[in-house]
């Protein structure tokens, strides 16, 4: 057991303990299947304590009964159950993943929804390509790249396979490991001693086995077979295997029985027999050493692996194939036989001579055997959690950087203004570069207005420019016959829709009071007063909490500049009624919140309700704001005390704790303002180490020990994904920071300390 321990540690003395495999698993009927199904069992035989545990992918959830090794199945066409696995194994506490790859496995366009369960763990992976294509299509080489990228560790079975992925798609080095196809660990056997079970004693036997589909080439062996049975009128081709169950769903046992018309016309019907059947590993061996001769006819040259192949080198047999990619490599140097395909004349000479010289057929075998030692299931499952090991040592450390962590930054107009032009801001960026293709929304532009309202350090001109645009924005968005805003617009300035989300016109209601309130030019002012007196009636017909919450933050502003202002009044004083039925209605003991889901900007809902209270002079309002983001700051701290947004996969999730993955700016920024509204309201100084802890977040205080800010040029990145950072550099992420930014100066000025009471939250 020592033994065992050892080949589990790496050389730092990390530990291997618990594994994910995911890939096809039996009852499932596929060669895959099979093969997944092994390598579980050898990595249990060789490491009884490794806990492995079992995603089975799934293409007809409901149809297979998985054993007790399997601990969740995943359906291939539900882009949620890959979203649900990835959860299960992120939170399971596995060091790694190992995949089998296969091409039709996978839901969504080549496969890709894999790709979305793993972007959404931490864990290194480790993939065994079971197919790698010379010529694949657009979106194959899209997935197949995106795979790689991922990966640690890439395994192929045959040398071509790493030559394959250098050519085609730029991939190789160390990543790159060739580990034979296993097979099983059987004693070398005369095939006389296994005839009996079937009934064939006294026969030459040759066998094929596999799903039975037309890329097998059978009709080769069919069409050479006369001129066999006229050299060796005892032989018999056996050919083992249920049909493929995608070929059995298409045209039923259609295939099979022009097989069998085939071999009736060629007169050789009582020399072919078909073993219709998904026989059990330890039969099929029993099957495979009663062979003579094995025949793989396979008509596709590119066909880098072959299970069958494998296991026929593996218990040593006489081997008789096509030249395809994995025959070439595994028979090589004497190992076995290479005829052209569908060259049935060249099938049965090999055949003939191999069945008519028993010295020949057993140095054949032998040599076939000796191979196959080298790929026993136990060495393929040794060699590959040697390269786990090294792969899971190798993971780099996160780490902090505590002192940059505690740095306040200066608000930065740099990356506002280049992701801007004479329209407004952009929406999207390719890493920092403005991604024209997704155009403008007011969302950002809203946000973008309020920001140059507040950031004290813009000069005159360039805050009187920016000011003009963005608002100019607004104003172009208004559309009087909907009485609503427009949202999106295209690069070339004409617009996705007649009006946009209530989400999006509640913050531009908010963000022109904001401006009313903080423009340093009268005439932005006026015109954010005129704007929103002209708008803001729209507000009343709003029906969702966060586009209240956003009406209601806004109507507070209007009342801090304008006192007495009716509407204002009126919406801040609706919509906190509103939302105290809301919180009564949802409310649970331990649920302290305005709806039963949790989505994104959380921290805005108490935000409004303690503006409202603040500026209608209702305590009950401001206590009940702060109890409501007591319970969401709760559950936007990590184990370790630091701030953890809630994140995208935690939306629409009822009664449920947050996820903690993706993680965005915008939830940063949210509870940052929040708490400054907190601590305006009770002049509590916790409400300012609760700020500071979630502004730490953009600085690297967060569950990756990353910063997502670009000092240089006040840029953010667009979050944290289990993976590391999203490198791109959107426009509502900078925002946030730059937002955030604001009021961490603010908070510093009124109370002459940035990181309050406490400073360390690591």
């Amino acid at each position: 057991m020592v033994q065992v321990v050892n080949r589990l540690s790496g050389s730092d003395g990390h530990a291997i303990n618990h594994l994910v495999l995911i890939g096809n698993f039996l009852p499932r009927q596929c060669g895959l299947a099979t093969y997944t199904t092994d390598t579980f069992e050898a990595l249990k035989a060789e490491f009884p304590k490794l806990d492995v545990d079992v995603y089975a992918m799934d293409d007809h959830p409901g149809r297979y009964d998985y054993p007790p090794e399997v601990t969740a199945s995943i359906a291939q066409q539900d882009l949620s159950a890959y979203l649900a696995a990835a959860r299960a194994i992120e939170a399971s506490g596995a060091q790694a993943v190992w995949l089998q790859h296969e091409y039709g496995i996978f839901g969504g366009k080549a496969g890709e929804f894999i790709l979305t369960l793993l972007d959404r763990i931490s864990l290194p992976v480790i993939v065994t390509l079971h197919t790698i294509l010379e010529k694949p299509s657009p979106d194959e080489r899209r997935v197949m790249e995106g795979l790689l990228r991922r990966c640690a560790r890439v395994i192929v079975m045959a040398e071509r396979g790493r030559e394959i992925l250098h050519r085609v798609h730029g991939f190789g080095g160390k990543a790159v490991v060739m580990i034979p196809h296993g097979v099983p660990d059987r004693p070398f056997a005369d095939p006389d001693s296994f005839k009996p079970r079937f009934g064939w004693e006294g026969r030459k036997t040759v066998l094929t086995f596999g799903l039975l589909a037309p890329n097998k080439g059978i009709e080769t062996m069919i069409d050479a077979m006369p001129a066999i049975v006229a050299a060796q009128p005892d032989a018999l081709y056996i050919v083992l295997g249920a049909t493929h169950p995608n070929l059995v769903a298409h045209e039923g046992e259609a295939y099979r029985d022009r097989l069998k018309a085939q071999a009736a016309a060629r007169g050789v019907m009582g020399h072919v027999e078909f073993v219709d059947a998904f026989v059990e590993h330890d039969h099929l061996i029993d099957y495979l050493q009663a062979a003579d001769v094995y025949a793989t006819p396979y008509i596709n040259p590119a066909q880098i692996t072959s299970g069958t192949l494998s296991y026929a080198i593996g218990v040593g047999k006489a081997v008789v194939s096509t030249p395809y990619v994995h025959a070439t490599e595994i028979l090589a140097d004497g190992h076995g036989v290479l005829v052209d395909f569908g060259d049935d004349a060249a099938f049965a000479r090999e055949i003939i001579a191999l069945l008519g010289n028993d010295g020949n057929r057993s140095r054949l075998s032998a040599r076939a055997y000796a191979r196959g030692r080298t790929m026993i299931w136990s060495k393929l499952a040794d060699t590959a959690m040697g390269e786990i090991v090294e792969m899971v040592a190798a993971k780099p450390l996160r780490i902090a950087h505590p002192s940059a962590a505690h740095i306040p930054l200066t608000p930065d107009f740099a990356a506002v203004e280049r992701m801007s032009d004479s329209t407004g801001m952009l929406q999207h960026s390719i890493f920092s570069i403005p991604d024209r293709r997704h155009g403008y929304c007011i969302d950002d532009n809203a946000r973008a207005l309020m920001l140059v309202g507040r950031m004290a350090g813009l000069d005159d001109v360039a805050r009187d420019k920016w000011t003009t645009i963005y608002a100019s924005f607004i104003q172009y968005a208004w559309n009087a016959e909907a009485q609503r805003f427009r949202n999106f617009m295209n690069f070339d300035r004409s617009w996705c829709e007649e009006f946009g989300s209530e989400d999006s016109n509640g913050r531009t209601l908010w963000a022109l009071a904001t401006t009313a309130r903080t423009a340093v030019a009268r005439k932005h002012r006026d015109w954010a007063v005129q704007m929103f007196d002209m708008t803001a009636s729209m507000a009343l017909d709003l029906g969702s909490p966060r586009a209240q919450a956003f009406a209601m933050l806004g109507a507070a502003e209007m009342l801090a500049c304008h006192p007495g202002h009716g509407l204002a009044e009126t919406i801040i004083q609706r919509f906190s009624a509103d939302h105290l039925a809301l919180l009564a209605d949802a409310r649970r003991p331990e649920w302290e919140w305005f709806e039963i889901v949790l989505a994104y900007d959380n921290a805005r809902l108490p935000e409004a309700m303690m503006r409202a209270g603040m500026a209608l002079g209702r305590s009950d309002l401001i206590e009940t704001g702060v109890k409501a983001l007591d319970w969401i700051v709760a559950r936007q701290t990590s184990p370790e005390g630091r701030f953890r947004a809630v994140g995208t996969e935690s939306f629409g999730r009822a009664y449920a704790a947050p996820l903690p993955f993706d993680q965005q700016p915008l939830e940063a920024q949210a509870t940052v303002e929040a708490c400054a509204v907190a601590y305006e309201a009770t002049q509590d100084s916790r409400w300012l180490d609760e700020a500071n802890r979630a502004y730490r977040w953009f600085l690297g205080l967060n569950d990756m020990d990353l910063p997502l800010t670009t000092v240089q040029d006040g840029g953010c990145f667009d979050g944290l994904t289990p993976t590391g950072i999203n490198r791109n550099q959107g426009a509502e992420s900078i925002l946030a920071l730059q937002l955030a930014s604001c009021t961490i100066s603010s908070l510093s000025k009124l109370v002459g300390s940035v990181a309050g009471p406490t400073h360390a939250v690591a």
